[in-house]
């Protein structure tokens, strides 16, 4: 097990590598110059140069890329254009607030996807399945812009018992330790500010867990269908197992592989593509870090940031992988 990670973090390094020339080129392709953006339409040319020179952006693009990789290498991710900041430093509070959403939308998909596919195989054909595959259906298709919009009309503005945006009450802010609010309030025993922050949490999870809730819950049917067909399932009952054991300790366990899949691709997705949701709730993530240095053209911001995204994301398929072997003893990796 130990020489498998150890051989997956290794080919982690060229897919990181050419991750990183393939946005660093993108980027560079879209139409604005970053110190022009910076300065402003009445800055004057020598000013504009002067930044240009500050910068690095009058140096070929090869010697821009060949610098920061080392920077990388050294683990330095830059200084952003815009704030003079290194990135290191500003992306750990964005990133935090995306992880600690993701974090709750995913675990309101998998307690209601697995749960809901997992009844629906139990009772097939029942009214309960026709209703949970037709709202998956609708949750797969339903834009998350409007549902984001509905929630926040519904109980926010007409029933006005949830907060619509931000991360917490802006007369009692929360002392960050780890930008991580829920475990911070935890951690010092502010239990009022910790409903506070949840009561945030739970409009935009809500609504950033829509899609892959309605994933989770088609694939846990279509697994268990396949499971319960199976000679041991049909034992297991035979000996006078109660269903609900037969279902989830016996089905569930060999059903969960590719849901492991689903949830790992999904987890990887919330924390990259949760732009559209931070920005409908005024949710300060690491989607929203992208897309406004995306509007300044702020290189090292948008470089860096993306590589922590794609670095997460393919840890997170390296954990599921290693939760196959844990799950079924029959998946070796030696």
């Amino acid at each position: 097990m130990l020489h498998y990670i150890g051989k997956r973090l290794w080919q982690l390094i060229p897919v990181l590598l050419g991750m990183t020339f393939v946005v660093f080129m993108i980027i560079r392709a879209i139409p604005g110059d970053p110190a022009q953006v910076i300065l402003g339409q009445q800055a004057s040319e020598s000013a504009i140069l002067a930044l240009r020179t500050k910068l690095g952006l009058d140096n070929p693009w090869y010697i821009q890329y060949f610098d920061y990789l080392m920077g990388l290498f050294k683990g330095d991710l830059g200084e952003s254009m815009r704030t003079m900041n290194p990135v290191s430093d500003e992306i750990w509070g964005y990133l935090a607030a995306t992880f600690e959403l993701s974090l709750f939308a995913i675990l309101i998909a998998i307690i209601v996807g697995v749960n809901a596919g997992i009844i629906s195989a139990w009772f097939q054909n029942s009214w309960f399945d026709y209703t949970a595959m037709i709202l998956a259906l609708v949750g797969v298709s339903m834009p998350i812009f409007w549902l984001g919009l509905m929630l926040q009309y519904i109980f926010g503005i007409e029933l006005g018992i949830l907060p619509t945006t931000g991360r917490e009450e802006v007369r009692t802010p929360v002392e960050s330790i780890t930008n991580l609010y829920v475990l911070d309030t935890i951690m010092q025993g502010r239990f009022d500010q910790l409903s506070t922050v949840l009561k945030h949490l739970v409009l935009p999870g809500i609504a950033l867990a829509t899609i892959p809730m309605a994933i989770i819950a088609r694939m846990t049917r279509s697994s268990m269908l396949e499971v319960m067909r199976s000679d041991y399932v049909r034992t297991a009952r035979a000996k006078g197992q109660k269903m609900f054991w037969v279902v989830y300790k016996h089905a569930l366990k060999n059903a969960i592989i590719p849901v492991l899949t689903i949830i790992g691709l999904q987890m990887g997705m919330l924390l990259g593509g949760a732009i559209l949701t931070e920005t409908i709730f005024g949710w300060p993530g690491v989607g929203r870090y992208i897309y406004e240095a995306i509007n300044f053209r702020d290189y090292p911001v948008i470089q860096s940031g993306i590589l922590v995204v794609a670095f997460i994301f393919v840890m997170i398929n390296l954990v599921i992988d290693v939760l196959y072997s844990l799950i079924d003893p029959r998946i070796k990796y030696d």
